[in-house]
């Protein structure tokens, strides 16, 4: 199959965009303070609230899969900002809710650039994000990125000699 050869311009438009993001993405990332890492804070957000949540819940919060969450989820209570206990309805799921701690590092935390993006796109047209959702798939695919899990931005990384899943293509 011939590809088209890209033009400067198209191009350049792409990086400019992706670069504005990734520069957003940095800057809590190194100033999340008291509160953690950007990915801390997003978690942390998407806890501040009423009631407890499981990690399956907080995992469709913080659009990330169910073990990022975990990972991110269990840092912060070893940290003390996040509490754990059996939940109520099954004794077998965790549920999660902020300690005192963690509400006062929220507080003092810059806004998580991962809550930005959700807010953009939800503000786009649905078909705008379909649209964004097939271009960015592809750019993966095409990268050769596709088997790679996707982990939540600015996450610590896993232990050394721990491996990462992959994920199945078109997951």
């Amino acid at each position: 199959m011939q590809r088209d050869t890209p033009k400067g311009g198209d191009v350049r438009e792409v990086l400019d965009a992706l670069r504005r993001i990734v520069r957003d993405l940095r800057r809590p990332a190194r100033g999340g303070g008291a509160a953690g890492s950007a990915a801390q804070v997003f978690v942390l957000q998407a806890l501040d609230g009423p009631g407890a949540a499981t990690v399956n819940e907080l995992a469709a919060r913080t659009y990330t899969h169910q073990s990022s969450v975990s990972v991110v989820a269990k840092t912060l209570a070893e940290r003390g900002l996040v509490a754990r206990r059996a939940a109520r309805h099954d004794g077998r799921s965790v549920e999660l809710t902020l300690t005192a701690k963690g509400r006062a590092a929220l507080r003092r935390a810059p806004r998580a650039p991962q809550e930005r993006i959700v807010q953009g796109i939800a503000r786009m047209p649905a078909a705008s994000r379909r649209s964004l959702a097939a271009s960015l798939r592809e750019l993966v695919r095409a990268m050769g990125l596709h088997g790679e899990a996707p982990e939540m931005f600015f996450a610590e990384a896993p232990a050394p000699g721990r491996r990462r899943r992959s994920v199945r293509a078109g997951s």
